[in-house]
């Protein structure tokens, strides 16, 4: 069979089992970057289903669906992909990971080991060659979509994440990474049928609710992920004097629920909060906080006193990029 055919039946697996390599996942990870535009349908149909709205329009009751299960879920990126799953930052138990992983499968944002070893390869190579999503060394647009859609950057390495690939139910979350987001989609529509039937008075219906709930919450969170790889690279303050050009926004710690204070958590990965001061903002870090009340987490680690002395020591406007006055990493 012809490469190119080869590649195209490869995708159209993949779309179904993500660890689906025939070349080996090795392989993959040594292509050059280039689009895959097969493997790209789905994300592309995700955007093209907000244009439903021209047909559905609008509801009050799904327009605030939409903005709810935007920051519900972006809650799940932070907490739990992010703060959990890429970090440890805090502590849960097997039962309980399982949960958290099903909850941030909803965002559809691929499993948690893809997710978990993408993020942690950023820190070891911020801003370098290898950081797949440099704004400073591959572009901005390459950054905020450009390295998800080739195919180098579509399998998981397991050897990175250890710790998580010894639960197998994480592994087949992660494998088969569509499961969790076509059943949310199906549970949102479903919600709006029961709606269209039991409350008329509320004005939605089934095609609304999945436009809105699904299609557009998820594309606005998307987008609003990846302005983390794409801006907090570009705009914003740097407390810290790292060997990348990390930043704190305000702007995007609203935005993300708490992952705008870039530069901090680029100069201690290991805590439970982003904002490592009262005044920075960090809703993520709060809700984290108040279900660590109920014992389903634990053990959330706090930023080291001797971090903090050295960003009230540093803290001040720096607007010059980190390229051009490269230090050692601490």
């Amino acid at each position: 069979m012809p490469i190119r055919p080869k590649r195209t039946l490869s995708s159209l697996i993949q779309w179904i089992d993500s660890d689906y390599a025939p070349g080996g996942a090795a392989a993959m990870r040594l292509e050059p970057d280039r689009v895959d535009w097969t493997r790209c349908i789905p994300f592309i149909a995700l955007h093209l289903g907000c244009l439903g709205v021209i047909w559905t329009g609008a509801s009050s009751f799904a327009v605030w669906s939409a903005v709810v299960l935007y920051f519900i879920r972006m809650a799940a990126v932070t907490g739990i992909y992010h703060r959990y799953f890429s970090h440890k930052t805090y502590s849960t138990s097997r039962p309980m990971q399982f949960i958290l992983a099903l909850a941030g499968g909803t965002t559809v944002q691929r499993g948690p080991l893809w997710w978990a070893y993408h993020h942690r390869h950023h820190h070891q190579h911020s801003d370098a060659q290898e950081d797949v999503h440099s704004p400073h060394v591959h572009g901005f647009w390459w950054s905020h979509i450009g390295w998800i859609t080739s195919r180098r950057n579509f399998p998981t390495d397991y050897a990175k994440v250890r710790d998580l690939e010894r639960f197998p139910e994480l592994v087949f979350l992660n494998r088969f990474d569509a499961l969790v987001p076509v059943a949310f989609a199906f549970a949102v529509w479903g919600l709006g049928a029961v709606l269209e039937v039991h409350a008329p008075g509320l004005g939605t219906n089934r095609w609304q609710m999945l436009v809105w709930g699904f299609f557009i919450s998820t594309t606005a969170l998307f987008h609003g992920t990846s302005c983390i790889n794409s801006m907090a690279h570009l705009m914003g303050r740097r407390r810290y004097r790292l060997g990348d050009d990390s930043r704190n926004s305000l702007a995007l710690a609203i935005v993300t629920l708490g992952e705008g204070w870039h530069n901090n958590h680029h100069r201690f990965q290991g805590a439970a909060r982003n904002g490592f001061f009262w005044w920075e903002i960090d809703v993520t870090y709060y809700l984290l906080k108040c279900l660590s009340w109920t014992g389903l987490i634990w053990g959330l680690k706090p930023v080291p006193a001797s971090v903090l002395a050295e960003g009230e020591r540093l803290d001040h406007p720096d607007p010059a990029p980190a390229s051009a006055q490269r230090e050692p990493s601490p």
